[in-house]
């Protein structure tokens, strides 16, 4: 599997693993093609995966009353994608993830995975950091949301995630940030002005 190296060093940038570790992720994870606009999770389903995106854009997403979409998260590569809470409890999530671009990933299965955090100490300490990083990534989006005004969000999401911010159409950045389309581009044209 070609996408495994890649992988592979993506946890060796935290807790390196040896061979037998290595071999144990490669018999494990799985990779699939993801075509544009398809979902790897859906309201109302059991998240059986935990999701690394090898290549292209995924968003996290959940719908509400109106029919309106509300941007939760945003995945490109060496990130990695899931809904937490329905992974681990078992049950029926809340949320969409779809993929934005064609998208390669690799997916492990929820009781495979709870194999290699009993077996394989480094790969237990590995997934514990990347769950750590995505809980801070979510306390400082929460926190942005209700101390920053839209401005200061834009301003932070174009500094911390350039990438991100050269690959997504405004509608989707604007409803990360939680305001409409318009209203994003009335900021930019600020921003524009001011330089």
């Amino acid at each position: 599997m070609e996408a495994l190296p890649q992988l592979i060093n993506s946890f060796n940038d935290l807790f390196p693993l040896d061979e037998h570790e290595q071999e144990k992720v490669r018999l494990y994870f799985t990779e699939r093609k993801v075509k544009r606009r398809s979902f790897i999770l859906q309201e109302d389903e059991v998240c059986r995966h935990f999701n690394f995106v090898v290549q292209g854009c995924f968003k996290m997403y959940a719908v509400d009353s109106q029919g309106k979409e509300h941007n939760i998260q945003f995945a490109i590569e060496n990130d990695w994608i899931t809904e937490l809470s329905s992974f681990y409890s078992e049950k029926p999530g809340h949320v969409y993830i779809e993929a934005i671009e064609p998208s390669v990933i690799l997916q492990i299965k929820h009781d495979d995975l709870i194999k290699l955090y009993v077996d394989h100490h480094k790969i237990d300490h590995n997934f514990r950091v990347i769950i750590e990083r995505k809980y801070i990534e979510l306390q400082n989006r929460v926190l942005q949301s209700i101390s920053s005004t839209a401005e200061q969000r834009y301003h932070n999401f174009i500094t911390e995630s350039p990438k991100l911010a050269n690959r997504l159409p405004n509608t989707q950045i604007a409803s990360y940030l939680g305001i409409t389309p318009e209203f994003l581009s009335k900021i930019r044209k600020g921003i524009i002005r001011k330089n």
